[in-house]
């Protein structure tokens, strides 16, 4: 099975570089399912029900999420209707929405081969949430990699590559893949594990990367360089860059082929996995 994850969608330049790039991807790399991290698509700031069906529409699959999920007041409505956009599993009992879930591949070769998504959160330099190792456990408990699910992927939404680093060997041999979001910046370690799972400690985001982290370079310098409260963060408006992680998996394992980075558009160095 051939996946594709996006990192952080921010703003509409992230959506400006999903609606050029995620089409012609699907097709050129011949995928079967596509996750990306939506919770920055809304200026930078949560999401709303109008973009996640403009995502679905471009062609992702499951949308996740991380600490700006509800930044939106809009998203703790319709995220109980929607359940193809997740919250982080380890949020408190009682939030809306749910952090995991299990879905049929919906065309070509693979039509109905089921795909788990998890969406988990760190606690280092993150908002205090619960045990994420614990809550992803927990999950797995109830599925089998090659049986019950034909491929496992986690996004796991973290400040800390040590964190991320550890949530990918806790789950070697037992997920088709584990990426890190959050820090917008794409890592140089695309990798399959010894036991088999494809790892990234970020995916990077999709959005316009001459700026800071996504935001436009005026605001973040003045508080940097200045240290007074400035104009409020705003979306970077440049063309964007789609970035991710491409992962390819053993029809009947589940495990990682191949774990490669994705890079199309804007101003950082193109990566394009071999079809």
């Amino acid at each position: 099975m051939r996946m594709l994850f996006c990192g952080d969608v921010l703003g509409r330049s992230g959506r400006d570089a999903m609606a050029a790039h995620l089409p012609t991807l699907r097709r050129d790399l011949k995928l079967d399912f596509v996750v990306a991290n939506g919770e920055n698509a809304a200026a930078g700031f949560g999401i709303t029900q109008k973009i996640c069906a403009q995502l679905f529409e471009l062609g992702v699959d499951v949308i996740t999420g991380g600490n700006h999920s509800w930044d939106q007041r809009e998203a703790l409505n319709f995220i109980n209707q929607e359940n193809r956009l997740l919250r982080p599993i380890n949020f408190p009992v009682g939030t809306p929405g749910g952090g995991a879930g299990l879905y049929r591949v919906a065309t070509g070769q693979n039509a109905g081969k089921k795909v788990l998504v998890i969406n988990a959160m760190g606690r280092l330099y993150m908002d205090p949430l619960d045990d994420p190792f614990a809550a992803v456990e927990k999950e797995l408990a109830k599925h089998r990699l090659g049986s019950t699910a034909d491929a496992i992927l986690v996004d796991f939404h973290g400040e800390a590559s040590s964190e991320k680093m550890a949530m990918g060997h806790f789950l070697d041999g037992r997920v088709s893949l584990v990426v890190g979001t959050h820090t917008h910046v794409p890592t140089a370690d695309s990798i399959c594990l010894p036991g088999g799972t494809g790892y990234q400690t970020d995916a990077g985001m999709c959005g316009d990367y001459d700026s800071v982290i996504g935001m436009d370079k005026a605001a973040p310098l003045a508080r940097f360089t200045r240290k007074i409260p400035g104009d409020r963060l705003t979306p970077a408006m440049g063309e964007g860059t789609l970035c991710g992680v491409f992962v390819e998996t053993d029809r009947k394992t589940g495990l990682a082929l191949r774990c490669e980075p994705v890079r199309v558009g804007g101003c950082l160095r193109p990566a394009l996995p071999t079809v």
